[in-house]
């Protein structure tokens, strides 16, 4: 049996949750969660049952992540460019044994209930040391339009769904068979590079020549150029007919978007005046007038006012200042 290896995905740099949020120092790594970052408590979620941890980030931020991972028996993996997650947990793979067991997490999630979780994850295990490609599947509480979903039944993954409109959404909700689609994965690294190289050979041999080209860790750009951008999603999840799913009802969210970051801060306390309005950022005075549910984001060089059924659409102001060449990036 082989080890069960803690796979942290750290190359997102976090478009929608702007200005709090930028290259330089991404989502995953502002400490606005009860003192700790999201890669911190992604981290730490593992520990009680992985052997070892294995960082794959991009090289703008990959510092900000080492003083998070344990020293021994860690190792982290530099893409000079991003491929999508398809490649980056190829990487991994490469860098493990044939027979360990990758948990693949991504770094932006806030996952709260430990215990359930575990539970969770050992029953993915289980089917992974049988040769699935497992997936956790989060039994959904409101027709949410932000997340992708599963259809289900038992264990069992009979499709996989985009993200919805409300009503799509609304409909799921009342089939009571989809699951929002965590983006947690779970299985061997030999089954997950078998499965790569039968959907996605271009894949497979490009991100293959360029980790085994890697100096000290850190890919070539040249070389990872070269790797077809794939999520794992499109390369493996939706075409092999290896894929369980595990339900779960471990308190999870997408820190994505400000709707998210607003629901986890009002939990936990965070001011909201009469209106549902809240301020982030800063403790100067803010009144809003007229208005209901918009947060007001403060930052050294930057303010950004969004409605939170809009929270989504902060990725196209993204998108626009980085047309523009915006030094705000």
């Amino acid at each position: 049996m082989g080890k069960i290896v803690n796979v942290v995905l750290s190359g997102g740099i976090g478009s929608r949750l702007w200005p709090l949020s930028r290259k330089a120092r991404p989502k995953q790594y502002i400490p606005i969660f009860e003192g700790k970052s999201l890669f911190e408590l992604t981290v730490q979620r593992n520990r009680n049952i992985a052997f070892r941890s294995i960082m794959v980030g991009s090289v703008q931020n990959v510092d900000l992540a080492k003083g998070y991972l344990p020293d021994e028996d860690s190792l982290t993996i530099v893409e000079a460019v991003p491929r999508n997650t398809a490649a980056a947990i190829a990487f991994a793979a490469f860098a493990s044994g044939p027979d360990d067991i990758l948990i693949v997490s991504p770094s932006d999630h806030l996952i709260e209930n430990q215990q359930k979780y575990e539970e969770s994850l050992r029953q993915g295990v289980q089917y992974a040391e049988e040769g699935y490609l497992v997936t956790f599947g989060i039994e959904p509480t409101r027709p949410e339009t932000g997340y992708g979903y599963i259809e289900y039944q038992d264990n069992d993954v009979l499709s996989f769904r985009e993200k919805p409109n409300l009503e799509t959404a609304k409909e799921f909700l009342k089939k009571g068979n989809f699951l929002w689609n965590s983006g947690i994965f779970c299985f061997k690294a030999s089954i997950y590079l078998e499965e790569l190289f039968r959907f996605e050979p271009r894949v497979f041999r490009a991100a293959k020549e360029a980790y085994e080209s890697a100096e000290n860790g850190v890919l070539s750009e040249e070389l990872s150029m070269k790797i077809p951008s794939k999520s794992i999603d499109y390369a493996v999840m939706e075409r092999s007919e290896r894929i369980k799913v595990i339900p779960s009802n471990f308190v999870w969210s997408d820190m994505g978007s400000y709707d998210s970051l607003y629901d986890y801060l009002k939990l936990k306390g965070h001011p909201v005046d009469a209106d549902g309005n809240m301020v982030i950022g800063t403790d100067k005075y803010v009144s809003f007038v007229g208005l209901s549910d918009t947060i007001l984001v403060h930052t050294e060089d930057a303010i950004l006012v969004v409605q939170k059924k809009a929270s989504q659409d902060v990725k196209h102001l993204y998108e626009e200042l980085e047309q523009e060449g915006s030094q705000l990036l």
